[in-house]
């Protein structure tokens, strides 16, 4: 997962003089906050665009271009997606209702 973290521009670990990755605490630290992001429903294209924004120890953005306009639009998806799971709920408790 580091390396493809690394080809889509997510990650960018120090070299050794023999050529390894060295990831240290800023990549474990970005890691971390990738997930988070991804658990919230976020694509890596969305996250690349929020991790300029995430300040190095601090769980809160930074002003960047546009910032509010994606966090805006990624609330939206979650509520869309929310409206949804509750109409699949309510549905399928009706049918639970007449089995029982």
């Amino acid at each position: 997962m580091l390396r493809y973290y690394e080809s889509e521009g997510l990650l960018a670990p120090q070299r050794t003089d023999s050529g390894y990755r060295d990831y240290g605490p800023a990549e474990e630290e970005t890691v971390g906050r990738i997930k988070m992001l991804g658990a919230a429903g976020m694509t890596l294209q969305t996250i690349k665009q929020l991790l300029p924004c995430v300040r190095n120890n601090d769980p809160t953005f930074t002003p960047c271009n546009e910032l509010r306009k994606i966090l805006t639009e990624q609330v939206g998806l979650i509520d869309e997606r929310i409206e949804t799971l509750s109409q699949s709920r309510t549905i399928l408790a009706g049918y639970l209702a007449s089995v029982n």
